[in-house]
């Protein structure tokens, strides 16, 4: 990633003014490799155990959107999310782009995503694959009991930065593509200012050393860097004065 590109996403005002703690978000898209140009889940396999055992170690409660899919095929996995006390979210049934659908069949692979989850904890937050979420859907969020929704971000479009309130249902940005945890840490902590309430958005496939032949440039840096920033970020923003939320705990004090 480019350097300069990196520093011109910081928005250059405060969001959080003084008015209380600074917050920070760190969330997971538990999804197979790298979609749809990979089809393993090596990051659910391999990848997921060692960033459980990050966010034991800094004491971090982190929201994980989870593909339904997920609750067929690997249903321990969400179990090991679920133990230590972390939130599940739902990312859509099998990682279809909503925004390619057409609304009934969009809805429906939501409302399937909840109902597989929901078997296991009582989802209220949601992310679209790709952040891409038509908004003619969101009216069925919250029809389907979704009260937390994640698909919009710093860095695309419509380049939201601040927390609102849409439909009754809140949405929460997320700030930089997870590609930046891929960076020197030397650069990428300067991409967080103290003050700014932060989403922090990674995949358990970037934990781990993959390799994907048809585009390369998806998997540059992936691999233990990323854990390890993951890590120094968590310290980095605690030595701020940041409070750690999950989005159900950031709805509970909106």
């Amino acid at each position: 990633m480019r350097e300069g590109w990196a520093r011109d996403r910081i928005p250059s005002y405060n969001l959080n003014p003084g008015r209380e703690t600074p917050w920070a978000i760190v969330t997971f898209d538990v999804e197979m490799d790298a979609p749809p140009y990979m089809s393993g889940w090596r990051g659910v396999d391999e990848g997921l155990s060692a960033i459980l055992e990050v966010l034991d170690e800094k004491g971090v409660k982190a929201t994980f959107f989870t593909l339904g899919l997920l609750a067929v095929r690997k249903p321990r996995a969400i179990k090991a999310i679920l133990d230590p006390g972390h939130e599940i979210g739902s990312h859509g049934f099998d990682h279809k782009r909503l925004d390619r659908l057409p609304l009934r069949e969009a809805t429906h692979n939501i409302g399937l995503s909840l109902k597989l989850l929901r078997d296991y904890y009582d989802v209220v937050s949601f992310r679209a694959p790709n952040l891409k979420l038509p908004p003619s859907l969101i009216p069925a969020l919250r029809l389907q009991g979704v009260k937390v929704d994640s698909s919009i971000s710093w860095y695309k479009p419509p380049f939201k930065i601040a927390p609102l309130i849409e439909y009754g249902i809140l949405r929460v940005p997320a700030s930089y593509p997870s590609s930046v945890l891929r960076l020197p840490w030397r650069i990428l902590k300067t991409l967080f200012k103290p003050g700014l309430d932060y989403v922090i958005l990674l995949h358990p496939w970037e934990v781990v050393d993959l390799k994907c032949g048809s585009r390369p440039d998806l998997t540059v840096g992936v691999g233990g860097r990323v854990l390890g920033n993951l890590s120094a970020l968590i310290d980095h923003l605690r030595s701020h004065g940041y409070m750690f939320k999950t989005m159900r705990e950031l709805l509970a004090s909106s």
